[in-house]
């Protein structure tokens, strides 16, 4: 369904229409009235003959025809008959007030589908129930019970609302307007028992009249869809900011309360947003100060920043928050910070350019420096701080007029203001196209998530990987049972992923056999589908340097395991060669419940369990993107020669890591996990291979997971 139908329809149905412009059922009439809705209104209430003014129908199926859109207001089962009746009769879209669902217990999840089966049927799409409803101010088509519009109206501007929380759209709107930023479309979606969260942020992508996308989200229903909407908005060039509850384990329990969500791993969130261009931001301040500065449209690519200021001090203060923020503050060139010192010879004209108060004396300085910042410093975004001077009743009307005549002959840089001032004045800045903030890093944060849009907008689109990346066709298929370590990585290796040679052997003899057949040292670790860490029941012996001594070993580890766990199942001892200078990794794919399967890599040891040093993508990806997976985490220097060490064959990691990625994608949902853990990087040249091997799959015929192999 587009944008045009479920936003400007020409006929409404308000089922449990009120007199009362107060009432829930009520306050959508009056709104439209009052707006000026251009279509027809068919109150439904079996009570009245009038409401507000509109001849009022008894029964949905009394009305003159079928209505492109309804609203629902009618409490529980009714909620759910009226529903059915809409569908019956034709109706395009339904917004369903009504709260008591899925969101309150099994009694109300039977009810919500009843209504999602009747919306199915027929084709009807449904918003809700437990939502606030949605509004179109091109259209005059305010479907929304809230006491938003009490102080007005939504501005005239670009930028579209999407909200799973009816109250926190409203409140988004509220402060948006309360700020002079023109939001004329929301949509919140409430339990979400048809339309999401995904299709409203799509539908905001597509409507013309909107440049920008604000999103507040909870939980996570149908995915795909979000993620869809996310690499539309991309190629369209509009930015979308995400503001997600549920990141605390607190958090995560109240979403799950609220709208029955499930909140998902936060981390792997993170790393969709980014895949697809969106930015996080942290409260709803934070979210506006981005879509403010977004709807100039202007995205510093390369994340240049100019700083102008008239304070040393808040110089230093937006030099910092440019770091945080991943600009960068080159200084400007030789020959300008000469002009600069010969025009203010007590300035400091490196970047930021610091021109102290004393340049007000003659505001026209300013001006030249200005001038020269946009013409030879070659920035992006160029931000002046001004303190209170920019909002004084005479310098500042002066100090405006000279940066918009800068910014009017470089339109395509971004020039943001920092000073306070009152809302006439600031209004004043942002008609000739100046940004204005009171809080330099707030400004700063919004500069520098433009940046990472613009970095986003202008990134090619990833080729198709090839088929010859991935030997699964030509691999083993999917074990039918849990695979113990030797299976999984027999498994693997079926499919190219490196793995040490290695030997199952079932008694003594047979180890050492296998010992001086690969050489020594050698390692011995118990071989059992029950056992998830060998090491702590005494199931590995490292360092083996003869074969008496892998003999002795053999039977130490059949031992201690015995004694520790005389229920295992023991397949036998791996025999496998001591790799002394390889760099221990963690290669890992997941498959997150919500968002699908997930690549992570990190240094192995401590660096895992106690730095968190590990970095996901989405799978399948190629070696280029491998690459950049290995290069993003803090101990990537480890791997490149740190301290004298040999550089490790990164290539082969890489090509590990890819090939991993793109079989797990290949074999379907019933493969949950793949964990190799170590994997040892060797010098260059000599290899990536994994030295050990856990699998954990979907039982056959069910939703249930087990493990297999651990260490």
């Amino acid at each position: 369904m587009r944008s045009s139908d479920v936003l400007n329809p020409a006929s409404v149905a308000i089922v449990g229409a009120s007199s009362d412009p107060e009432r829930i059922g009520g306050i959508p009439i009056a709104t439209m009235l009052q707006q000026g809705f251009a279509g027809e209104l068919w109150p439904v209430n079996p009570a009245r003959s009038d409401v507000q003014g509109l001849r009022c129908y008894d029964a949905i199926e009394n009305l003159p025809a079928a209505p492109d859109a309804a609203i629902v207001a009618v409490p529980g089962a009714l909620a759910a008959d009226a529903v059915e009746a809409l569908a019956r009769r034709g109706t395009r879209s339904a917004i369903v007030f009504s709260a008591g669902f899925a969101e309150a217990g099994a009694a109300g999840a039977e009810l919500q589908q009843r209504m999602v089966r009747a919306a199915q049927a027929s084709g009807l799409r449904l918003f809700g129930p437990n939502t606030i409803g949605l509004f179109n101010a091109h259209a005059a088509y305010y479907p929304f019970f809230s006491t938003a519009f009490e102080r007005g109206f939504p501005l005239p501007g670009r930028i579209g609302i999407a909200s799973q929380s009816g109250a926190v759209g409203s409140q988004i709107f509220n402060i948006a307007r309360n700020r002079g930023m023109g939001t004329p479309l929301c949509i919140t979606t409430g339990n979400e028992a048809d339309v999401t969260l995904g299709e409203a942020i799509g539908w905001l992508v597509d409507h013309p009249g909107i440049d920008v996308i604000v999103a507040y989200l909870e939980g996570l229903r149908r995915p795909e869809l979000l993620l869809q909407a996310l690499e539309a908005a991309r190629r369209a060039r509009k930015p979308v900011i995400v503001h997600k509850g549920g990141r605390s384990a607190l958090g995560a329990s109240a979403v799950q309360s609220h709208t029955a969500a499930i909140a998902g791993d936060d981390r792997l969130f993170d790393v969709v947003l980014d895949e697809f261009g969106a930015v996080r931001a942290e409260h709803t301040e934070q979210m506006l100060d981005i879509a403010y500065a977004a709807a100039r449209r202007i995205y510093p690519v390369a994340g240049t920043l100019g700083v102008l200021t008239l304070s040393g001090g808040a110089g230093i203060q937006m030099s910092d928050a440019a770091e945080r923020a991943g600009l960068a503050m080159p200084q400007m060139d030789g020959g300008s910070q000469q002009r600069l010192q010969a025009l203010l010879p007590f300035a400091s004209p490196v970047n930021p350019i610091d021109i102290t108060a004393q340049s007000l004396n003659d505001i026209d300085l300013v001006g030249h420096f200005a001038r020269e910042v946009a013409e030879r410093g070659g920035y992006e975004a160029i931000a002046v701080y001004l303190a209170g001077v920019g909002g004084s009743l005479k310098k500042g009307p002066v100090l405006r007029r000279s940066f918009a005549d800068v910014a009017r002959a470089h339109p395509d840089r971004l020039w943001t203001i920092l000073t306070t001032a009152d809302r006439e004045a600031v209004a004043a800045y942002e008609q000739d196209g100046l940004l204005v903030f009171e809080e330099p890093a707030r400004a700063i944060h919004a500069i520098g998530a433009l940046a990472r849009f613009g970095r986003a907008f202008a990134r090619p689109e990833a080729p198709a990987l090839s088929q010859a990346m991935s030997p699964a066709t030509t691999g083993a298929p999917l074990p039918a049972t849990v695979p113990n370590e030797a299976e999984a990585k027999a498994w693997l290796a079926s499919h190219g992923v490196a793995c040490l040679p290695e030997a199952l052997a079932t008694d003594a003899q047979a180890a050492a056999a296998a010992a001086q057949g690969m050489g020594f040292p050698v390692v011995l670790k118990i071989v059992s589908p029950d056992i998830a860490h060998k090491s702590e029941v005494g199931g590995v012996q490292l360092d083996l340097r003869s074969a008496g001594e892998v003999r002795s070993a053999f039977a130490a580890v059949t031992a201690a395991v015995a004694r520790a766990r005389p229920d295992a199942r023991i397949d036998g001892v791996l025999v496998a060669p001591q790799i002394a200078d390889g760099v221990e990794c963690l290669v890992s794919v997941h498959r997150d419940p919500q968002l699908g399967l997930f690549a992570a890599f990190g240094l192995g040891g401590i660096f895992v369990e106690l730095l968190q040093d590990v970095v996901f993508r989405r799978c399948p990806f190629d070696e280029a993107a491998a690459h950049a997976m290995i290069a993003g985490i803090r101990g990537a220097p480890l791997l490149r020669g740190a301290r004298g060490r040999p550089p490790a064959d990164v290539d082969a990691l890489a090509r590990l890591l890819s090939r991993l990625s793109v079989l797990a994608h290949r074999h379907g949902e019933r493969l949950r996990s793949i964990e190799l853990n170590p994997v040892l990087v060797r010098p260059a040249g000599l290899g990536a291979w994994a030295a050990d091997a856990v699998i954990e799959l979907a039982a056959a015929g069910s939703g249930e997971t087990r493990p297999c192999e651990n260490r």
